[in-house]
């Protein structure tokens, strides 16, 4: 049986496979782009498991990717949602210190920022801080107003709208099996048939570095999934909280410790603890995948990683077992948030991708391989960075085809 033949196929359905979609649609309106997911719906994972935040750009490497395309992409992201009605919460954003360590690394996040030009950033005293968020405690915040937040599952439909109005195709149903190059070609199996492109473009998150190694691409890491659990305030609570209250993360690790964030519907979320899922796409203790689980267990970077951070890992595990000590994380933003202001909310998976040698990737890591682009590592925010990361791949696929780029 012959493949089905297109131009392009870029593997996932979630923010960045979509908006990479969306911009070389636009780009070579000629081009025939199909997208595939292997899901029934589009953004059904990460891209719809996220905090809905719209990031400054504050905590990244000055001249990484992640912070040139979380500043932009802020920028580019509130333009487009205004652009096309999608409603957008300017709440503002205060990291929250107390001790004279904190103060510190507060200082240097202000820099950070700075370097990286995030507007209107600057150092609070408790006065000001108290004006901002009267339940908050802290002697020092950095405070961040333009941060806002946004219902990322709308933005993700308007990019496949916008990119099916231009003439690109989405399979849903459709999960990718394996693939190589045939007389320089890319060919590819999937549970709808065999496809055959010019050019694959890999964004599938949580299988990205799966997707690689079927393709016959060794990509140097793995994805680890970590699951985020979160409460929510109950209704009554949520005077307590008027924007986003983060402490000052710890500076060794990707994550920003548990937080307080309201959400465009009037929710506010609590959290997240941060621990091994024992599924990629595991959002519950009882999910589970031997195949997932012996794929992490069996890479060394994972024994390397569980040397270097067992103590923080023991600690996270500690909070989720324990709503008590989930509740003393939270007190330290909020005092007056006791255990019946929480209730158990959804889950998010973060796609960690971790090196041979156990270190954490924390830039966006994308490569390119014979007949492909591979997005290996893009966790937050690539939600808020998703337009200029679509936009960078586009551009390094029509380089690929056209031996242009724009």
């Amino acid at each position: 049986m012959c493949p089905e033949k297109t131009d392009v196929i870029v593997i996932g359905g979630g923010l960045v496979g979509l908006s990479s979609a969306m911009h070389l649609q636009a780009m070579r309106p000629r081009l025939a782009i199909m997208l595939i997911e292997k899901d029934d719906q589009l953004a059904l994972q990460q891209s719809g498991h996220n905090s809905g935040v719209i990031h400054a750009g504050i905590y990244y490497e000055p001249g990484s990717l992640k912070a040139q395309f979380c500043v932009e992409g802020h920028r580019a992201l509130v333009e487009f949602c205004i652009q096309h009605g999608i409603p957008v919460v300017k709440c503002g954003k205060v990291i929250v210190a107390n001790t004279d360590e904190q103060i510190a690394r507060l200082e240097q996040l202000h820099k950070r920022g700075t370097d990286n030009g995030v507007p209107d950033l600057r150092i609070i005293d408790q006065r000001e801080l108290r004006e901002l968020e009267p339940h908050v405690t802290g002697t020092r915040a950095l405070y961040a107003p333009h941060s806002a937040i946004v219902d990322y599952k709308k933005i993700a439909a308007t990019y496949a709208r916008i990119f099916q109005t231009a003439g690109g195709t989405i399979k849903l149903g459709t999960e990718f099996l394996c693939g190589q190059q045939v007389r320089g070609r890319s060919r590819m199996e999937t549970t709808a048939g065999a496809i055959e492109a010019r050019l694959i473009i890999n964004c599938a998150g949580l299988h990205s570095d799966v997707v690689a190694n079927r393709s016959g691409t060794k990509p140097g890491l793995r994805i680890i999934p970590f699951r985020g659990e979160y409460f929510e305030l109950r209704r009554e609570s949520r005077h307590l909280v008027n924007g986003l209250v983060y402490p000052v993360p710890n500076p060794n690790l990707p994550f920003l410790e548990v937080h307080l964030t309201p959400t465009v519907d009037g929710s506010v979320a609590a959290g997240p603890n941060a621990v091994l899922a024992g599924k990629r796409e595991g959002y519950r203790w009882r999910d589970f995948a031997f195949g997932d689980m012996a794929l992490t267990l069996s890479y060394g970077g994972f024994w390397w990683l569980v040397g270097r951070h067992w103590k923080p890992g023991v600690a996270e595990i500690n909070r989720s077992l324990r709503k008590s000590v989930f509740v003393k994380s939270v007190q330290r933003l909020v005092p007056e948030i006791t255990a019946n202001d929480l209730v158990p909310a959804d889950s998010g998976v973060r796609a960690q991708a971790v090196d041979g040698r156990g270190r954490l990737i924390d830039d966006f890591r994308i490569e390119e391989s014979p007949g492909a682009i591979h997005v290996l590592n893009a966790p937050s925010p690539a939600a808020t960075s998703s337009l200029m990361i679509g936009k960078f791949i586009a551009n390094k696929a029509d380089l690929r085809l056209h031996g242009t780029g724009r």
